[in-house]
């Protein structure tokens, strides 16, 4: 999960919900501050959830975009069924592209920015229909499985969401102290914030795509085959792919690279100044 390091959102922004073909999905949602650019959707990773891209929604709107982060089928307030079916990466892409189909209403292209597990659904949506979207950043997430670590721990969960309740899994991952888990100087709203969003969350959609990090096939190949102009951004470190193996995928997809100087897997809310600065210059260089 992202930590986000506030909750509060910018002036002219709102939360509501947003209606597509595939149903509603919540949404924080800022208007461009100036001429519109075009929409950007931001895509949360593995038990994230839109609010860990709250610290980006003020500059990138101040750039003439759009913002708008998305909680996914099952994540926090978006509901899902109890059923991992509905959980499977071609579903959740299907519903990416469905919900840029509900943003693309002439304001201009949709870029669409996948952070974690979330970059392995917008390449799943990308190489389903490359032309509904403008561009793909790929944010800390890499070509394939996450690292052998990394696989060990979502295999615990996976294991302890079978058996036990939200609250007993919760007190259980405090106690393996993940790198994003609330410390002393997080804010008591942050704090309590983690917690609720956690309970909200459907299992079977944890245990889903906790499967799918586990398993994830190397498609870089697929995505470098398409036109579609492509973006790398990460940390200079990383748990969950190694940043070596994320500079490597982008040489592989002639794909733009930065690297957020003092940011780990989450620049999105550790760094979230230059790392909006780096999104809206690829997107200017966008054709």
């Amino acid at each position: 999960m992202s930590r986000p390091p506030f909750l509060t959102l910018p002036t002219g922004a709102r939360a509501h919900r947003l209606s597509t073909a595939r149903g509603e999905f919540a949404v924080h949602d800022a208007p461009p501050g100036r001429s519109a650019r075009g929409t950007v959707l931001l895509v949360p990773g593995f038990t994230g959830s839109k609010e860990d891209f709250i610290a980006l929604l003020e500059p990138l709107a101040a750039a003439g975009y759009r913002a708008v982060a998305v909680d996914g089928r099952g994540q926090y307030e978006s509901p899902g069924p109890r059923d991992e079916a509905a959980y499977a990466q071609d579903e959740l892409a299907r519903d990416l592209l469905a919900q840029a189909a509900a943003l693309a209403d002439g304001s201009g292209p949709v870029h669409v920015l996948g952070h974690s597990l979330g970059g392995l659904i917008a390449r799943a949506a990308v190489l389903r229909d490359p032309a509904a979207f403008a561009s793909l950043t790929i944010m800390s997430s890499g070509p394939g499985a996450i690292a052998p670590p990394q696989q060990e721990r979502t295999k615990l969960l996976i294991d302890a969401l079978s058996v036990m309740d939200m609250e007993s899994v919760w007190q259980a991952m405090r106690e393996l102290d993940p790198p994003e888990a609330a410390d002393e100087v997080t804010p008591p709203g942050v704090r309590d914030f983690l917690h609720a969003r956690w309970m909200r969350t459907v299992p079977e959609q944890l245990m889903a795509t906790g499967r799918q990090l586990n398993g994830e096939p190397d498609r870089v190949g697929e995505l470098a085959a398409t036109a579609l102009p492509k973006h790398v951004l990460s940390g200079e470190v990383d748990y969950a792919w190694p940043v070596p193996l994320m500079d490597a995928m982008a040489e592989r997809l002639s794909a733009r690279r930065t690297v957020i100087e003092g940011a780990e897997h989450s620049p999105n809310a550790e760094r979230p100044h230059p790392t909006a600065d780096a999104l809206i210059s690829f997107w200017q260089d966008t054709p």
